[in-house]
């Protein structure tokens, strides 16, 4: 797949002038609407508008790229903008904005439109390259710049892994990088990293974590022979393996922003050296000082983005389980009975509706236990897990699954902290023992003590209110 498979006619434009960044990314989105890859354009927007909050996708050099990934898009595809006067996106560098490559990309496992997009990325920090596609005078010239670039450049993923020995007496520096969505900011960091690197003729490795997974991947004696790693991520990170390394950890953005400074850093050698018994309080994708939103939202999306693929297996499942049901049966002829057991009636839609039934249990659970594990690490997972799923069989449902992970945790965190104090013959058997026992213990009594009597009650009334609104707006219709 190529660059230009991604874009249409349709969704470009090279003489935008948007007043404002909302403009902007409304001009933006008709943009891709036109070219008929959203089925949804208001869940598209909600999406795109959601990911531009966490931070902004203006990256600096006048160049933003925000991006939406979800099940409205129909296929993958891309909108572009040129606006000539700029316009002001509250980029990282704090310049205007006036090349815009909006990103849309469908929630699949069919990968390969990834590749192609981190690619896209990695050519937009090609000064050239920016600069002939704000002067393209045709659609057809702006096209034809993208297939050229497309055809001369090499898959990033290739040219990182070919990285070659290190000479004797060569700085050795690691990396990983790491964005949310893993489209754009993720490749963007880490040719970022890398051109910093070998510009302070450094030996450089950077491992990508991205939506089609980790690259690249660091060794266990690339790890040991590093002088510095470089963790530049805004999603979570496996950091155990650099324990007693010198670690940076820094988000996505200062890998593409500050790259010349994080290298640099690593060089002087003015860099702390990584505890993993620290991995909570330094998890990987804070922010340097460490902000609390920040933390929260990293923690959150562990949890969520383990629990997507429960939640789209087990509702396609579902819906598949009605749908053969809808093709087998009159549902006129059904009795009110018969009707509540709709997506069981045949025995292919039980079957399969079972199954679904089945993989969306798991979603509270996994959750909750990712969410746990993202703050105390591996052996916080059993007791989010227990926590998850209490909330799954009791009321509180989705909100208790949340606090449940957080909850879980902490309390982790706190064992922690307790056994410290032990000896070390008692220490070294408390996270077999001691955390799971002590763990699952306090994480029972809280949710059905604390947490179910207050969530349950805050579900439940949602839930009514929600109810309540459906039969006026019912009865408002019938009238």
């Amino acid at each position: 797949m190529r660059i230009t498979d991604l874009l249409d006619k349709r969704s470009i434009s090279l003489d935008a002038a948007p007043g404002s960044k909302k403009e902007a990314l409304d001009q933006a989105i008709d943009l891709m609407v036109r070219s008929g890859k959203i089925q949804d354009e208001e869940a598209y927007r909600a999406q795109v508008y959601a990911r531009e909050e966490e931070s902004t996708t203006g990256i600096g050099e006048g160049i933003a790229i925000p991006h939406g990934k979800c099940s409205a898009v129909s296929r993958p595809g891309l909108a572009a903008m040129v606006v000539k006067n700029g316009v002001d996106f509250e980029a990282l560098d704090d310049e205007p904005v006036t090349l815009i490559f909006l990103i849309a990309a469908p929630n699949t496992k069919d990968n390969v439109h990834l590749d192609v997009l981190s690619k896209l990325s990695v050519m937009l920090m090609d000064e050239e390259f920016t600069e002939n596609l704000r002067n393209a005078s045709s659609v057809e010239e702006f096209l034809e710049i993208v297939d050229r670039a497309d055809e001369e450049k090499a898959d990033i993923d290739e040219r990182l892994a070919d990285t070659g020995s290190a000479v004797t007496g060569q700085k050795k520096l690691l990396a990983v990088t790491s964005c949310p969505t893993g489209i754009a900011h993720t490749y963007m960091a880490a040719e970022g990293i890398e051109k910093a690197a070998k510009a302070h003729s450094c030996y450089v490795k950077i491992e990508t974590r991205g939506s089609g997974g980790a690259k690249n991947v660091l060794t266990d004696q690339d790890i040991e022979e590093a002088d510095c790693i470089i963790v530049a991520a805004d999603a979570q990170v496996p950091m155990d393996r650099f324990d007693g390394k010198k670690v940076i950890i820094c988000p996505v953005s200062d890998g593409i922003s500050k790259a010349d400074a994080l290298v640099e850093q690593a060089i002087s050698g003015d860099v702390p050296v990584y505890r993993a018994e620290n991995a909570p309080a330094k998890a990987a994708g804070a922010k340097k000082g460490g902000g609390a939103g920040h933390r929260i939202y990293t923690q959150l999306m562990n949890g969520v983005s383990h629990m997507l693929p429960f939640v789209v297996g087990g509702g396609i499942l579902i819906a598949l389980a009605f749908l053969i049901d809808g093709l087998s049966v009159d549902i006129n002829s059904l009795s009110v009975e018969e009707r509540a057991n709709f997506g069981t009636i045949t025995s292919a839609a039980a079957v399969l509706k079972g199954i679904g039934d089945t993989a969306f249990g798991f979603m509270l659970p996994v959750l909750a236990g990712f969410i746990a594990m993202a703050i105390g690490d591996r052996p916080a997972l059993a007791v989010g897990f227990v926590g998850g799923m209490l909330a799954s069989q009791g009321k509180s449902g989705f909100l208790g699954a949340l606090v449940a992970g957080f909850v879980a945790g902490y309390l982790i965190v706190l064992l922690r902290k307790l056994c410290d104090k032990l000896p070390e013959a008692i220490e070294k058997i408390a996270p077999v023992l001691i955390f799971p026992v002590a763990g699952i213990l306090a994480m029972g009594l809280i949710m059905n003590f604390a947490v179910e009597p207050m969530m349950g009650a805050i579900n439940t009334a949602l839930n009514s209110g929600l109810t309540q609104l459906l039969g006026v707006l019912k009865r408002r219709a019938e009238a």
